[in-house]
């Protein structure tokens, strides 16, 4: 996406060609993308950076890739759509889950791996038009998908 480097809470699912990633970016204002990219706005890196309290979903696929700020969304938010996703991974049956209106998942399972595709739909009022994407994220490991969400959960905490 951007070569400025973030850091936060962020859920990645699927491989390292496809996926998606929700995510709460926090700058570093110590960067020197950040630094310049500061000096060319006229303001502090710090201010620039601002305070990382904004999620985004950001995704690839086919070499692909985009993303979006969520507005308005929040921490609470998040952690339900893992917690749903979390529930339905140990239910062991196919399943759907969404988180919001942009995005979906729809899981089955074969063994110790989910077939996951992932629905992604931007925001109409996006500034680039972004369509709405289909992406295949592959046979992905359970266990691995279990932990990356508990993770995700602890981060959020």
């Amino acid at each position: 996406m951007s070569p400025i480097a973030v850091e936060g809470p962020e859920l990645n699912i699927g491989t390292s060609g496809t996926y998606v990633v929700l995510a709460r970016p926090k700058i570093d204002p110590t960067q020197p993308g950040v630094v310049s990219a500061a000096r060319d706005a006229g303001v502090s890196p710090e201010e620039f950076a601002g305070p990382g309290d904004v999620w985004a979903l950001m995704y690839e696929g086919d070499g692909d890739g985009d993303g979006f700020e969520l507005s308005g969304a929040r921490d609470t938010e998040a952690d339900a759509f893992a917690e749903r996703l979390q529930q339905a991974l140990t239910a062991a049956e196919p399943f759907t889950v969404e988180a919001g209106n942009f995005l979906r998942l729809d899981a089955r399972p074969g063994g110790a791996h989910w077939t996951v595709t992932a629905y992604v739909t931007p925001p109409e009022d996006g500034e680039d038009g972004a369509a709405a994407r289909t992406l295949e994220l592959g046979a992905l490991p359970a266990a691995e998908l279990l932990a990356d969400i508990e993770r995700f959960r602890r981060e959020l905490a």
